[in-house]
């Protein structure tokens, strides 16, 4: 086991001791809900998974009131061979302990592939699998449906039906996701929709289905105040600033107005930042937060990528930053 990265950080040990101090949590398999990071991924210098720091990762997400965690695209899952994403899986229960949900996506180019992620995710004791459509190419709707309908047949976790369609692919019309949840019922088909506006189509979602859709949030929480108001079950952030999210999820849940826009205006310009480059955009600002509090000790992302943290705005993040903690400290 390598050395605790960021264990005497005082960046991290100021968050811990004002933000929100570590508990434990005890999860139910019948509640997937509340805020659920999508974990960064560490590679060393030779550009291989760190797994110790993947597993400090987990610890520190947790420790700051998170119900889980999940593996998805800003895991950087596409950049991962087969193995990987297979290890990774066990490797997330491993560290996870059972203190929370692990949801990871098994989304895939083939039906057949898709199915066996899904399956080696339920083997190993995951609690929901997330699947993309395939991205190569555009899809007929009733092949999207059958994509869909294969996989939440194959296993028994639930399965939550993402639309990235703001990184890849075209968006899912409401009436295939109507369909889905009419066939296979509100416990074994929940959603993650992204595609713009999303306010707006988390209203729509909901209300073609009479309230019984299950929504997850996908904005990093520039969105989360407006679709929390929506009536979503959760919400996927990236893994950067759990302290803020769970302090914004907190707030939302009691209902306190000064609090939750005290929160919500600085994180909300620090994930404007992000969506300008677009899912890289995510990985380098994410990563470099991550190294910033210690508990990554590289930003380090597989290439190809299409865009680099630049000066000006690294200093604006780190402004945008100073101004967030600022408010956790006070709410």
């Amino acid at each position: 086991m390598q050395e605790k990265r960021g264990s005497t950080s005082p960046q991290r040990k100021l968050l811990k001791k004002n933000i929100h101090a570590p508990r434990e949590i005890r999860f139910m398999n019948a509640s997937l809900q509340g805020v659920l990071p999508v974990v960064q991924t560490p590679f060393d210098e030779e550009d291989r998974i760190d797994w110790d720091t993947l597993h400090e990762e987990v610890d520190w997400v947790l420790g700051h009131g998170a119900q889980g965690v999940c593996a998805a695209m800003v895991s950087e899952w596409l950049r991962l061979s087969s193995a990987e994403r297979l290890r990774y899986m066990r490797e997330l229960v491993q560290a996870v302990g059972g203190r929370g949900a692990v949801v990871v996506s098994v989304g895939a180019e083939s039906t057949r592939e898709a199915i066996d992620y899904a399956q080696a995710a339920q083997g190993c004791g995951c609690q929901a699998v997330m699947a993309i459509p395939p991205v190569s190419q555009r899809l007929p709707e009733e092949e999207t449906l059958r994509y869909f309908s294969a996989l939440a047949q194959a296993v028994e976790l639930p399965l939550i039906v993402q639309d990235a369609s703001s990184y890849v692919g075209t968006p899912l019309s409401i009436e295939l996701m109507k369909e889905l949840l009419a066939r296979f019922g509100p416990e074994k088909i929940l959603f993650k929709p992204e595609a713009a506006p999303l306010g707006p189509n988390v209203s729509l979602l909901r209300d073609a289905t009479g309230g019984q859709a299950r929504i997850f949030d996908g904005s990093g929480g520039i969105a989360l105040v407006d679709t929390f108001r929506r009536g979503i079950a959760g919400t996927m952030p990236g893994a950067e600033v759990p302290w803020a999210v769970v302090a914004l999820w907190e707030a939302l849940c009691r209902g306190e107005e000064e609090k939750i826009y005290r929160l919500s205006l600085p994180l909300g310009a620090l994930v404007a930042l992000q969506m300008q480059a677009g899912l890289d955009g995510f990985l380098q600002v994410e990563k470099y937060l991550l190294v910033k509090q210690g508990v990554f000790s590289s930003a380090r992302c597989r290439r190809p990528v299409a865009w680099q943290l630049d000066e000006e705005t690294r200093a604006e993040v780190d402004r945008l930053f100073a101004l967030l903690q600022q408010a956790a400290e006070e709410a």
